[in-house]
Order: C-alpha cells, then sequence, then structure tokens
C-alpha cells in the first residue's frame, strides 16, 4: 500500500463539523470559525532524517525546509501564514547546538514571512531526528483556491523551473507566498496546489479533484539547468525533461486559469514578477488522465512523482 492509497483509506470516514469547508485532501484544511473576512487554514508536515534530509546538511537549511513545506502549502491556498508549532524528536546522543542551528533556519524563514512560532513539543525518537511542523494561517473570504475547481479549456501554469532539486534546492527554496495571493487578487485561479511530489504527480492531484484530464506541451515544462546538467553527468545519468516531471520538491505553483485570461496573465506576471518564470504548459481537457504532446505526436503520461512507501 503507498501513500496515497493509505491516505484514501484512513480519510475516508474521518469525523468533521460545520467548521470544515474543506479536509483532508487538499493542501490545507480550510475552516470557518464566523470571522466576517477571513477563513482559517491549518497545515501539518514534517521532515525525517534519512529521508528528507542527510547527516551531512546544514542543519539551518534543514530547519528552513522544514518550516517551509507548510508555507509553501498555505501558499497554494493563496493564504497568509500566522503562527507554528513545532514537535522535535530526537535520537539519544544528539548535539544540543545543531539542534538549536535547525531552529535558527526556522526562525530566520519564519520572520521574513511574519510568521511566530509559539511552542510545539519535544520527545525522544530512536536512531533519527525527525520534526513535524503545524501551521495556522489565513485567506480572505472568497479567496481559497483549492484542488478541485479546474475546468476543460483552462491553461495549465507553472512557476519557476522543474527537476534538479537534490542538487540544493529542495533545501533553499522559497515559498512562493507573494505570488499566489497577487494571483488569487487578480485573476479567478480556478484550481492550484504547490509542486512537493513532482509536475507528473501532483498535476494528477488537480486532475482527480476536479474529475478531468491534461495535455502538456513537451517543450513548454520549464526544466532546471540543476536537472539539465544531471542528465550530463548524473551516475546513472536521468533524463532532464523526467526530472522535472519526477523530481519533486520544487515547491512551485501549478495552477489553472481559464484559457481565455491565459496572455492577460502572463503580461501581467512580466510585469510585476521579473525575476521569476511562469509558463503555459498545456491545458485541460476532458476525461482522463495526461497526454503529453512532442514533435513526434502524443503519449500517454506514464511517469509518476514521488510516493512515499512504494
Amino acid at each position: 500500500m503507498n501513500e496515497f492509497e493509505l491516505i484514501a483509506r484512513l480519510t475516508k470516514s474521518l469525523p468533521t463539523n460545520q467548521s470544515v469547508l474543506a479536509g483532508a485532501g487538499d493542501d490545507c484544511a480550510v475552516l470557518d470559525f464566523g470571522a466576517p473576512d477571513k477563513l482559517l487554514l491549518f497545515k501539518t508536515d514534517a521532515v525525517v532524517e534519512g529521508i528528507h534530509f542527510t547527516k551531512d546538511t546544514p542543519p539551518e537549511k534543514i530547519g528552513h525546509k522544514a518550516l517551509g513545506r507548510c508555507l509553501s502549502d498555505i501558499a497554494a491556498m493563496a493564504g497568509t501564514p500566522t503562527a507554528a508549532l513545532v514537535t522535535l524528536g530526537l535520537p539519544k546522543g544528539f548535539e544540543p547546538e545543531f539542534i538549536g542551528k535547525i531552529y535558527d533556519g526556522m526562525s530566520a524563514l519564519a520572520k521574513k514571512y511574519g510568521v511566530a512560532i509559539v511552542g510545539g513539543e519535544t520527545t525522544a525518537n530512536p536512531e533519527r531526528i525527525f520534526i513535524s511542523v503545524a501551521l495556522l494561517g489565513t485567506v480572505k473570504r472568497g479567496k481559497q483556491i483549492l484542488r478541485s475547481g479546474a475546468k476543460v479549456g483552462d491553461a495549465i501554469f507553472v512557476t519557476g523551473d522543474l527537476g534538479g532539486s537534490p542538487a540544493g534546492k529542495h533545501l533553499e527554496f522559497e515559498p512562493r507566498l507573494a505570488e499566489a495571493r497577487w494571483l488569487a487578487e487578480h485573476f479567478l485561479i480556478h484550481a492550484m496546489i504547490d509542486l512537493s511530489d513532482g509536475l507528473a504527480g501532483d498535476l494528477r492531484h488537480i486532475l482527480k479533484a476536479s474529475d478531468v484530464g491534461a495535455e502538456l506541451l513537451k517543450t513548454a515544462v520549464p526544466i532546471s539547468r540543476a536537472a539539465k546538467l544531471q542528465a550530463r553527468t548524473g551516475t546513472p545519468a536521468k533524463p532532464a525533461f523526467a526530472a522535472a516531471l519526477t523530481d519533486g520538491e520544487d515547491f512551485e505553483l501549478l495552477f489553472t486559469v481559464a484559457g481565455g485570461d491565459a496572455v492577460k496573465l502572463l503580461d501581467a506576471w512580466k510585469k510585476t514578477f521579473h525575476g521569476l518564470r511562469l509558463s503555459c504548459i498545456g491545458k485541460i481537457v476532458a476525461g482522463g488522465g495526461v497526454t503529453i504532446r512532442d514533435k513526434n505526436g502524443a503519449r500517454t503520461l506514464d511517469d509518476h512523482g514521488y510516493v512515499h512507501f512504494t
């Protein structure tokens, strides 16, 4: 049983109440506690030594990643983060100075985005470091963006460049909070997700939630320099396009918008975000699955992103 099969099994009959507007199955839970202009966002995520970082990873970068993953999910809902709790699991013989530097990394990122770290929990954990962050945020009422709103005819967009994250980006990424809020404020974004498991996997989450399919143009997918270098020098070599589809931990935004708004959006983006690429990589179509189109025609995409327990 892989990660998503397990999630489906565990969440099929979870209890709920009248405050829940969106629960399990999206980037954050969306909760309504009666504030006239805002909804509450709630997210938790974890990083584990040996899975998300190694013993040799600089501790400040571990802290950055631990909080940044949750911030990226708040961005995917077009929200603003507010306060975090941190659960820290440590093995025997841990180095207090090393752990302190992890918190320095978290604190630096938290200050940058106005997030308060308000407490948490510490516990023993055999063999390796485990960090779980629970994050609260807010979003303007009616401006929250779910995975389930993609429509046939939508253009599919992605920010930044994809692939090659193991070369360093997975530890140094900037969550696209300002960009996501700008999108929600200026355009009707139908669906959005952050790219944590890879384009091939995360696009399918939108398609499943929206009951649609997608057609991608191979030459339009923005491939990072790191992925291209990996393709030339890696052992074993991984094609750059495959890396862009499957490496994961890009932490860019993937979203859909009405096809008629695509050119207007691109023009406005270029005037607002000069240093960050925005690419239209395909369109939403009827049916299911993902098709890749290139100079040789079209084929069904068989690649998948990162999946735990496989």
